[in-house]
């Protein structure tokens, strides 16, 4: 295997970028229709990290991070590496080295089906990193995999140049055709959980707001 060429990709300007940081992962989730969560497995690495950017897909061998150094030499500043290593948490494929190159370069973040390692420097660094899990264990450097090609990440196809958002709630994919949809059935969702929440703080309960009242009735619930 080896590296492919990145293909066109959507232009998306960088403000659009950051309405959908602002929005949210759970709130983009919810609005694109309950599609594009990647697996909670997948965590920031330290609560407080929040990401935002174009996905630059990578495969990696499991134990080995050639593809990762080859990774933050080919992208562009506002990627996120998006990299699968198939799920292996028996070596740390990513340092605070790593993350001062890739900060360097401009990148925006790291997402990886893995484990990385130096993570209290990470978070110092203010580098965004969600992963799998944290092993202090070394890798080879000797093995080939690929750049910019199809993801199925955790059970979600990611292309290059999809957009992920990240924050303490957790992942969505965004893909990188349907940003302007999903800024505005998100503003939409926003708008509407506000007149919610205008009804709660005039007295009415989630139960009467959502309509419920009916199906506990159905299910002979007491209390």
């Amino acid at each position: 295997m080896g590296q492919q060429q990145r293909g066109a990709r959507a232009e998306i300007a960088p403000a659009r970028l950051q309405i959908l940081l602002g929005l949210g992962a759970a709130t983009i989730f919810e609005a694109q229709g309950q599609k594009g969560a990647i697996s909670p497995a997948i965590r920031a690495v330290d609560p407080g990290m929040r990401l935002v950017g174009r996905a630059l897909t990578v495969t990696s061998r499991p134990g080995d991070n050639l593809m990762l150094h080859f990774a933050i030499d080919r992208a562009s500043p506002g990627d996120v590496l998006v990299v699968d290593c198939g799920g292996f948490l028996d070596a740390g494929v990513w340092g605070d080295i790593m993350t001062l190159c890739a900060q360097q370069r401009g990148i925006a973040g790291l997402v990886v089906d893995g484990a990385v390692r130096d993570t209290a420097s990470l978070a110092a660094m203010g580098f965004p990193v969600f992963s799998r899990g944290v092993c202090i264990k070394d890798t080879t450097k000797n093995q080939a995999g690929e750049i910019n090609v199809p993801l199925d990440f955790c059970g979600v196809r990611i292309e290059p140049g999809d957009v992920i958002v990240g924050d303490r709630d957790g992942l969505v994919l965004v893909q990188q055709n349907d940003v302007e949809r999903a800024i505005q059935v998100s503003l939409d969702r926003e708008a509407k959980e506000e007149g919610v929440r205008a009804k709660i703080r005039a007295g009415q309960s989630t139960l009467q707001i959502m309509g419920l009242e009916k199906q506990v009735r159905e299910l002979g619930i007491k209390g």
